[in-house]
């Protein structure tokens, strides 16, 4: 008898019927499916610099802080050099002004001084001299008008002298050292933000993991933002399941499930971490009530025990609460 071929639809209608089938049996045995999974860091590059050292190989354990990328220091050497200087002169401005005026300043001040004073005493004695002769007319108005601008000249260089001691001797004001203080911090700061950047430069482990990839080789140039480094964490693994629409009210956050791992034997103890409250793969909207019950929730599942955390990422697991339901 000759067969006819199934049509299009056909084959549709028997996919969903069988798909349908599967979900129905996992809604009524109460398990959820999923994998096991560890939190993923990905360490970027801070820089285009060229990639100078790697220490450790993919796949070694390495504990929080070691080292496993470094990049080229580049132009960050000669930032850091200015930097450096900038913070020097600085802070040798403060002590400056701290110090005050040294012995030998007030001492050429006071030099100055008597020199001013010593140079209006003749100019002095010259204007009345001067001013004698101009009036018994042996000398011109002229010349008197001459010695009073050479006295006032010394009247004013003295006073000038006069003041520069005084200020001196009085030290450094209390604004100045304000502002010095402000200089420093401001140079300290900036230097600070330009070492930060030089150490990330070199790319340590945040925290204890496994080497996943090291995607750059010795001498190559990443771009900024690519990562050098992709880190395993550490420590308990997490389930990572998706909860038929049927099993979501029994769901919560906080709530005991037992998780079976393919390849150990004994179930493992967890607690419900996080409940995604968007369905995914099928938008919530415009559903009818049997097409509701194919929607699927997010959820992520921290197991227990010290026996988890030697479990790896990426195998199967089957989830049910820990009441039966």
């Amino acid at each position: 008898m000759r067969r006819s071929p199934l049509t299009l639809a056909g084959v549709a209608g028997l996919c969903a019927v069988l798909a349908s089938a599967g979900c129905d049996r996992a809604y009524d045995s109460g398990e959820t499916l999923g994998t096991l999974e560890r939190d993923r860091l990905e360490l970027v590059a801070e820089s285009n610099e060229r990639v100078v050292e790697l220490p450790v190989p993919e796949g070694e354990r390495v504990a929080a802080g070691a080292l496993l990328a470094r990049q080229e220091a580049g132009t960050m050497e000669p930032r850091l050099a200015q930097g450096r200087a900038s913070l020097a002169e600085a802070e040798r401005r403060l002590d400056e002004l701290v110090h005050g005026p040294r012995a030998r300043e007030l001492d050429e001040a006071g030099a100055t001084l008597k020199g001013a004073e010593s140079r209006l005493d003749t100019e002095l004695r010259e204007f009345e001299r001067v001013r004698e002769l101009v009036s018994s007319k042996l000398l011109p108005d002229s010349e008197l008008d001459q010695a009073r601008a050479r006295r006032d000249v010394a009247l004013a260089a003295r006073d000038e002298a006069r003041a520069r001691l005084r200020l001196l001797k009085e030290g450094t004001r209390a604004e100045q050292l304000a502002q010095a203080r402000a200089a420093v911090e401001r140079e300290r700061a900036a230097l600070a933000e330009l070492e930060l950047t030089a150490e990330r430069y070199a790319v340590r482990a945040p925290r204890a993991g496994l080497v996943e990839a090291l995607p750059y080789e010795v001498g190559e140039r990443p771009p900024v933002g690519a990562p050098l480094a992709i880190l395993l964490a550490d420590g308990a693994p997490y389930a990572r399941v998706h909860i038929p629409e049927p099993l979501r009210t029994a769901y919560a956050p906080g709530s005991a499930v037992v998780v079976h791992v393919d390849g150990v034997a004994e179930a493992i103890p967890g607690k419900v971490r996080y409940v995604s409250a968007q369905a995914s793969f099928t938008p919530y909207f415009a559903l009818t009530q049997q097409d509701r019950s194919r929607l699927a929730y997010l959820a992520e599942i921290t197991l227990e025990g010290a026996e988890a955390e030697k479990l790896p990422a990426g195998v199967p697991v089957q989830v049910r609460l820990a009441d039966g339901r």
